[in-house]
């Protein structure tokens, strides 16, 4: 274990950034499938709706309808229990705020309410790494029906729409795992091997980001591979191609980067899984993976408590959005508690970045609400459809970045409060722009006034957490003999404690009011791991060119 005393290089307050935070990033490889998922969810609901003439019932659909938009990246087995989850939280969210506005009136009660059901969503989304858009939709369903007229007597009918809406929108999400059962597992392994062969063509001199953005490709491959449920023989072809890009991150100088891409094509087409030449070692492998299946997951609560700072977070700072709109007059200061919840990432610079990015994307998008209005406003219908056109380019663009996306997002939600009747447009884009700036300032005060000081003693924990498997690994490659898929195991805990201590640190290393992070004890770990993880490869015999096989890796730190 490394001895290296802690370096206080981290400031205690950094530096906001702004160059790079309204940058475009590359689309994702699916860029269109929550994109029309979307759509293909909304329309039935809403033009049927449309048809009876109760457009004004359509806040409750979409709370069901926009279910779809999640998990589009986990294996169907998976995806089938997350969407129906979510569904349920959609829904729950959705009664407590219907019944809490069947009971009150008191916009004071509603803020509180709105705040401690966002805190409750981020947190749960948190924990259970639900993905994009996480919990800033629950939020906003949940904080906008606070705010509508209800008696109890029409809760269970508004409720039953929003079921419904939820099911549909859970065929929709398992639609294409009729055409393409396996197409998620396959794009996680293509994005693992071209991380990997971006890794390789470097021969190992690239940078330390690189190495830890391929370890987490490898390990979000494996996560889907391990959720994607029977193991069939093309899931294990896939094992062993991932087995390939871990190869490729251990031991970069052996690796041929072009036959990595070749597969990685291969798998983004509708072909065949390719079949790579057995590896020594592999059965092995493939004992590890069904080690690592029987180990389970760890229990919910124990990724609670570290979430606290956030929760509390969360709750100020959209009680504070939520009170600062309505004092100042506003009609709907939902608007300002969800700008609030949309902020709180997973440490205060990312937090700031976010608020830059909401405020431009709404201000933007208030422009482009103004130029739809005269269209929106000519027919029902036309409406209708401005918002599916709105909510296709939002789930399109906001991949790229988060205030492309609210460009579409801000006009669609304006344009939702039109269903029940027609408004003054100058007024919703008066009320838009003094939300958003409030909830983005009391917002972001907020974040800096509640620390995280838990961030710090978390890299700690993640540090001992990658010593400790490093140093299992490394006893285990010293030993004549292991047990088939002992070291595997090994290999692959190291693997997964590596990419948490990076993305640890990466969170700690963007929060205030701390005290100084060990950045240099990090470093070490993670070479040192890395060197380990190179060890176990050569130990196993998992190595691409076999003139290489007679050597030995120094694993110690």
């Amino acid at each position: 274990m490394s001895s290296a005393p802690p370096t206080p290089t981290t400031p205690r307050v950094r530096r906001l950034p702004l160059a790079g935070v309204l940058r475009l990033g590359r689309p994702s490889d699916i860029w269109f499938k929550p994109a029309l998922s979307a759509v293909a969810s909304m329309a039935p609901p809403n033009l049927t709706l449309l048809a009876l003439g109760r457009l004004d019932l359509a806040m409750y659909t979409m709370a069901g309808s926009l279910c779809a938009l999640y998990a589009h990246n986990r294996p169907y087995a998976a995806r089938a229990r997350v969407l129906a989850w979510v569904v349920l939280g959609m829904v729950g969210g959705l009664a407590v705020a219907l019944v809490t506005a069947s009971l009150t009136t008191n916009a004071i009660v509603l803020v509180t309410v709105g705040a401690l059901l966002a805190a409750v969503q981020k947190v749960v989304c948190d924990a259970t790494r639900i993905g994009p858009p996480a919990h800033v939709v629950l939020t906003f369903i949940s904080s906008a029906s606070l705010f509508a007229p209800q008696t109890l007597g029409q809760v269970p009918g508004h409720l039953a729409l929003a079921l419904a809406a939820g099911a549909w929108a859970w065929l929709v999400g398992m639609g294409p795992g009729l055409v393409r059962p396996d197409g998620p597992e396959r794009r996680a392994t293509a994005q693992a091997l071209d991380a990997a062969a971006t890794y390789a063509a470097t021969g190992g001199s690239g940078a330390a980001r690189a190495r830890a953005a391929t370890a987490a490709a490898v390990q979000a491959a494996w996560q889907s591979l391990l959720a994607a449920g029977t193991r069939s023989e093309p899931r294990r072809a896939l094992e062993r191609l991932v087995v390939r890009a871990e190869v490729a991150l251990a031991a970069p100088a052996d690796t041929e980067p072009e036959q990595l891409r070749a597969w990685a094509r291969a798998l983004r087409g509708r072909g065949p899984v390719p079949q790579p030449d057995d590896l020594t070692g592999a059965a092995d492998e493939l004992v590890g993976v069904d080690a690592e299946l029987a180990a389970g997951t760890r229990p919910l609560w124990t990724r609670l408590g570290p979430l606290t700072p956030l929760a509390v977070r969360t709750t100020v700072g959209c009680a504070l959005a939520g009170y600062a709109s309505l004092a100042l007059g506003v009609g709907r200061p939902y608007w300002a508690l969800v700008t609030a919840a949309s902020l709180y990432q997973a440490n205060l610079t990312l937090t700031w970045s976010r608020g830059v990015q909401r405020v431009v994307g709404n201000l933007v998008g208030v422009l482009v609400f103004a130029a739809l209005v005269p269209l929106a406003h000519l027919h029902a219908a036309a409406l209708v459809l401005c918002c599916l056109a709105l909510n296709f380019g939002a789930e399109a663009l906001i991949g790229r970045n988060y205030w492309l996306g609210s460009i579409c997002v801000t006009p669609m939600a304006l344009l939702i409060t039109e269903f029940a009747r027609l408004q003054d447009s100058g007024e919703l884009i008066t009320e838009r722009v003094v939300d958003t700036l409030v909830g983005a300032l009391v917002g972001f005060v907020a974040a800096v006034a509640v620390t995280n000081r838990r961030s710090g003693d978390r890299l700690e924990q993640a540090l001992t957490a990658a010593e400790r498997a490093r140093e299992h690994a490394a006893r285990l490659v010293a030993e004549p003999y292991s047990a088939p898929g002992v070291l595997e195991s090994a290999r692959r805990a190291l693997a997964a404690a590596l990419v948490d201590l990076r993305a640890t640190a990466d969170a700690a290393s963007g929060e205030w009011w701390q005290r100084a992070l060990p950045q240099e004890r990090v470093v070490l770990v993670e070479q040192a791991g890395h060197r380990t993880l190179a060890a176990t490869v050569r130990r196993q015999g998992l190595f691409l060119d076999r003139r290489t096989s007679g050597r030995t890796e120094d694993v110690r730190p």
